[in-house]
């Protein structure tokens, strides 16, 4: 119960990434925002697989882990 709770709360978060890329107003490069959406996309089905016993956590980490290093403020960034 409590790796379907964690599963279903990332899912929600892609979500809304995938919703606010989706949004008139988001000011994202069009590229970035499609790629934001496939992801998500993809976090979906793959969520979905793990539930179903076909897929592994770790492959949703790595996803997680990459996104969050590209979003990690650069040395000469955060100056």
């Amino acid at each position: 119960p409590a790796l379907v709770d964690v599963l279903h709360r990332n899912r929600e978060l892609w979500t809304a990434l995938a919703d606010d890329c989706r949004s008139p107003g988001n000011r994202l490069a069009e590229p970035l925002r499609a790629s934001i959406i496939s992801l998500a996309l993809w976090v979906d089905r793959h969520t979905s697989a793990i539930v179903r016993g076909e897929g592994q956590i770790e492959d949703l980490n790595e996803i997680n882990r990459i996104v969050m290093d590209g979003l990690e403020p650069r040395p000469a960034e955060a100056a």
